[in-house]
């Protein structure tokens, strides 16, 4: 299952700095990480990055390993 890590307000969204979430897509673990925490982390969401593998995404269809890892990142305040 691709491992999931929340940063700053996303992982304050989801109360969990790390998870595991079984999804095949970037599209399906960010479905599934929405019911699984809730409203608040859905629309944090909304306006976050991801990066798959240190890489970023801008395309939910991308397929995930079972060992990829995702970073969840909201827009950083700051220089």
């Amino acid at each position: 299952m691709p491992i999931v890590r929340y940063f700053a307000a996303a992982r304050a969204a989801a109360g969990v700095s790390e998870e595991s979430l079984d999804a095949a897509t970037l599209d399906e673990l960010l479905d599934e990480a929405g019911r699984r925490h809730g409203e608040r982390l859905t629309l944090v969401l909304k306006s976050c990055s991801f990066l798959v593998d240190g890489l970023a995404r801008h395309d939910r269809t991308v397929a995930l390993a079972a060992q990829s890892t995702v970073d969840i990142l909201p827009p950083f305040a700051g220089g």
